[in-house]
């Protein structure tokens, strides 16, 4: 298996630390807001990621975090005139009920930011004691003119750094590089104790703790979306590098851009949609199809007539699924011969190859071109197992049966389009016999002001 490794900026053999075992840290919300369709593209992908390794046997822990303390909390509380704890609860909420929404499985941990805040403040006293750190009117400060290899993650020299789009402007800072690592709390904000006096810890400081505490000193992959690399996660390189020398994470995986018009999807650019009103048009497959036809590195174009077209793609897969009656023959045993085996190897071989989804979803299509020339439900099995890899099919049961009620509540409703017709044509005997055919089925239509409604009666 092969990741592009962005710390390496190359495609690298993936090795554990630890043989059969993976730990994975992925950057996770702010909670000040519901999260954005492009956010939802960077979670769904490291499902995919947590999915295959399973998948190829390896043992994972995957750890998200979620902050729950910063700025925005505090710029969102006042604008919603409610305390920032309250903040951090609604939308750490909807952030669950989103994710769920999209069919993502919880992660195995959620540490929040205020529940380390004890380990931040030490980590942050021993980078002061070692001079990577210094205090100015109750702020503390990285130095990274004390960091000989900061900029080894973004490329970024540190001569080249200037207050502008990504570095703070700030008059207290030695270097306008320098990131916090306290905040001194104005009044009314959150605050804890400390030796440089009451304040928040800032955000690098926060993911370097968690992921420790989690997953040790070093641990394998850490992931997030492309715009963290600079200056989050070279901030938390940093901050490790500097504490024990080690750079954190073995291997750095980022996702590329959603784009609108050709612009980054942002909260801070006003040009986003939020993933829960994209879920009230789109099914959550239908959008973890539209994303996993692209591969995770590469930036794509918000486009509703192309999940449009996923929504159509998914609906052929299960469409195979429904005229095999698969439901019926989901616990047989299955029998992979040779030709089974040649397109699981293809799939396998795709996802090995720095998780090459765009190509793993052909073969998908490959297996189920045959699935139905062939009607061989081993090949409709196999369709299944690997989907299942990418997220998909994980519903089964109750996708199918309720695909099959859509479909019949739109034939109802088509029916009651045929008898407005008639009675527009005055065609009473056509509409009163849909009326009563329905009727003998057990579905009972009353004419209202504001249209024709039905209901199953007994």
């Amino acid at each position: 298996m092969k990741i592009y490794n962005t710390l390496t900026r190359k495609k690298e053999e993936f090795v554990p630390l630890e043989p059969g075992k993976v730990n994975i840290y992925l950057c996770g919300p702010t909670a000040y807001n519901y999260f954005h369709i492009g956010n939802a593209r960077t979670f769904l992908f490291f499902d995919i990621v947590r999915n295959y390794f399973k998948y190829r046997g390896f043992q994972v822990t995957y750890v998200q975090n979620i902050t729950d303390v910063d700025d925005k909390l505090i710029d969102q509380s006042i604008k919603e005139k409610i305390p920032v704890s309250d903040i951090a609860e609604k939308y750490i909420n909807a952030f669950f009920e989103d994710t769920n929404s999209l069919g993502i499985p919880k992660a195995d941990y959620y540490p929040h930011a205020t529940k380390y805040i004890e380990e931040m403040v030490r980590l942050i006293k021993e980078l002061e004691e070692k001079g990577y750190a210094y205090e100015v009117n109750g702020d503390v400060y990285f130095s990274i003119n004390a960091d000989k290899k900061y900029g080894i993650l973004s490329g970024k020299k540190i001569e080249d750094l200037k207050a502008g789009a990504r570095v703070e402007k700030n008059i207290q800072k030695k270097h306008p590089g320098d990131f916090t690592l306290w905040k001194r709390s104005k009044p009314g904000e959150p605050k804890w104790q400390s030796p440089w006096g009451e304040g928040r810890p800032g955000w690098h400081t926060e993911c370097v703790v968690m992921s420790r505490k989690l997953l040790g000193e070093t641990f394998d992959i850490h992931g997030g979306g492309i715009d963290l690399i600079f200056p989050h996660h070279e901030n938390e390189i940093a901050q490790a590098q500097a504490s024990t020398g080690s750079i954190h994470a073995r291997y750095w995986m980022h996702g590329g851009y959603l784009n609108i018009s050709g612009e980054k999807m942002s909260k801070s650019l006003d040009n986003f949609f939020l993933t829960r009103d994209v879920l009230k048009k789109y099914d959550a497959e239908a959008i973890r199809f539209f994303f996993l036809s692209k591969h995770y590195r590469s930036s794509i174009d918000y486009n509703e007539d192309l999940i449009k077209e996923s929504s159509q793609a998914m609906k052929n897969l299960y469409s195979i699924l429904k005229e095999l009656d698969y439901l019926k023959y989901e616990d047989e045993d299955i029998s992979y011969a040779e030709t089974h085996q040649k397109l699981k190897d293809q799939f396998i071989e795709a996802m090995d190859d720095d998780f090459n989804t765009a190509k793993a979803i052909s073969v998908l299509f490959e297996i189920a071109k045959i699935t139905r020339s062939s009607n061989d439900m081993n090949f409709a099995h196999l369709l299944v197992e690997l989907g299942q890899v990418l997220g998909f099919f994980t519903n089964l049961e109750e996708k199918l049966e309720t695909d099959l009620n859509q479909i019949s509540e739109e034939l109802i409703q088509l029916l009651i389009n045929y008898r407005q017709l008639f009675k527009k044509e005055q065609n009473w005997r056509m509409a009163d016999k849909i009326r009563n055919d329905l009727k003998s089925l057990g579905i009972q239509l009353k004419d209202t002001p504001a249209g024709t409604e039905w209901e199953i009666v007994k």
